[in-house]
């Protein structure tokens, strides 16, 4: 049980740690009157490096006589989740548990779930749950573990669970059905998605707006546009939703995907009058995209121009913008905003020159990508392994693989929890050291494989047997190609 305490509701200085107490009185002057300026929330934010220590920042608070609050605390992870700090936010919620008396609330649990499957992976995910007590597994934990089997497509494990689920009554409202039909969608599984709708019916489970937008999304990734229209026509008279412009974005999609180009227009004009408020960035990032897929570059740059007049253009508009102008083999003018983005870079983004180099390693100028590779070193930023990973499909893709080797195994020294090289050029590169005849350099890259958690074995299994050079060429170009649809757009 002691990792699973928290801090106490009200706030405290006093002996919730040994060495507490006598800090509170070292530093009480400087407490009676403190710096305005400097909070915890400051602290913290600003401590944004991977490698600082929230625990440490969060002991120096405490010793100096501050006070810090349950609710703040739980703010503060809230906030760091948010923007990306999941290593922090772990730290924070570590803290907590380990310092305090009061135990965990359900919701605190689900939280620490989602923080460890982001931070240590699925293996500590289920070996923490396993120390979690039986009273405290309630639908929010129980639906925290689903939804990280679910974000790591363990079928099997994820409908074992939901099976239990529904053994203890916890299947009462469309939160884990939706994490269910996701998964299912994703897996291609259309058969098992619409029998856990009919189960949602005959349970009398109400369909929420996340429920029919999958459903949507289903319809519209299989081309059964008879469906999606249908659906749409129900959504259309239901009284409980609000049919917003991401609803007719996932049917522009659908038409767009069915080669049914002018009702995915027709549906896209449609949507732009019901823009409102804050989604107005987002939504103008969409459509650009959208447009940029019907080959409509006029709307392309009016969007662009709508998002430019909202003020601040943030580096996911620039990466949109990048990539829909490449998409449409407008070159200069991809270039032209990249350079835009460079005059007003406030916050490095590595994804916005990789989508320029990914482009260019598509449509073969190679000369270019390694310009622009090449930029990132002069600039004192060391490109990521995702930069590297884009050169090597680039130079497989072009018949040059020594430097495609060469630039994979940067890519591999580079890694990063997450990253996962493009499996089609690793296997390509593979075949090309076994032709090499240099038992060697066969060990040398093998091994730095090993090391990094990457498996050669694992690449032949998933490939087969039924592989060529061309295939392997054509399919790495469309393995990139979907890795960075799924960056911009999450694979929803």
């Amino acid at each position: 049980m002691d990792k699973l305490r928290l801090l106490r509701p009200n706030s405290w200085c006093r002996l919730g740690v040994s060495r507490v107490s006598t800090f509170c009185g070292r530093f009480y002057s400087s407490a009676s009157h403190p710096d305005p300026t400097d909070t915890l929330y400051r602290r913290i934010s600003t401590a944004g490096h991977p490698t600082n220590s929230m625990t440490a920042i969060l002991e120096e608070w405490v010793e100096q006589g501050r006070d810090i609050k349950r609710s703040d605390l739980q703010g503060l992870v809230k906030l760091l989740r948010k923007y990306n700090r999941s290593g922090h936010a772990l730290q924070v919620s570590e803290w907590m548990g380990d310092q305090m008396n009061h135990q965990v609330s359900p919701g605190d649990i689900a939280i620490r779930l989602d923080l460890i499957l982001r931070v240590h992976g699925l293996e500590q995910v289920e070996k923490y749950f396993d120390g979690i007590p039986d009273d405290l597994r309630g639908f929010q934990v129980y639906g925290a573990l689903l939804h990280c089997y679910a974000s790591h497509q363990h079928l099997e494990k994820a409908e074992a669970l939901m099976l239990k689920m529904r053994e203890f009554g916890f299947l009462k409202t469309s939160l884990a059905y939706n994490v269910m039909l996701k998964l299912y969608f994703q897996l291609g599984k259309i058969e098992k998605l619409e029998m856990l709708l009919q189960e949602m019916e005959q349970n009398g489970i109400k369909h929420d707006k996340f429920t029919f937008n999958i459903q949507l999304n289903a319809y519209g990734a299989t081309a059964d546009i008879e469906g999606m229209e249908k659906l749409l026509s129900k959504m259309a008279v239901d009284p409980g939703l609000t049919l917003d412009w991401h609803v007719y974005v996932i049917v522009a999609k659908g038409y767009l995907k069915a080669g049914l180009i002018e009702n995915g227009l027709t549906m896209l004009r449609k949507l732009e009058p019901t823009i409102s408020g804050k989604s107005k960035r987002t939504a103008y990032e969409t459509l650009l995209t959208l447009y940029a897929t019907a080959g409509e570059i006029n709307d392309v740059y009016r969007m662009w121009n709508l998002l430019k007049n909202l003020g601040k253009v943030y580096n996911s508009g620039y990466l949109c913008m990048i990539s829909s102008l490449m998409k449409l083999d407008e070159i200069n003018g991809a270039e032209r905003i990249f350079k835009e983005w460079e005059s007003e870079l406030e916050y490095f983004d590595a994804r916005v020159p990789n989508v320029i180099i990914s482009a260019y390693c598509r449509k073969g100028h190679l000369e270019k990508a390694e310009a622009y590779d090449n930029g990132f070193i002069e600039s004192g930023r060391n490109p990521d392994a995702t930069t590297w990973d884009r050169l090597a499909t680039g130079y497989h893709a072009n018949g040059q693989m020594e430097k495609s080797v060469e630039a994979m195994k940067k890519a591999i020294l580079a890694d990063r929890p997450g990253w996962t090289p493009n499996t089609m050029t690793l296997a390509a590169i593979l075949e090309y050291i076994k032709e090499q005849d240099d038992a060697g350099a066969a060990e040398e890259f093998l091994k730095l494989l090993q090391e990094r958690g990457h498996s050669s074995t694992d690449i032949y299994d998933k490939l087969g047997s039924d592989f060529n050079k061309d295939t392997l060429r054509f399919e790495a170009i469309a393995q990139m190609e979907r890795e960075e649809h799924i960056g911009r757009w999450g694979d929803a």
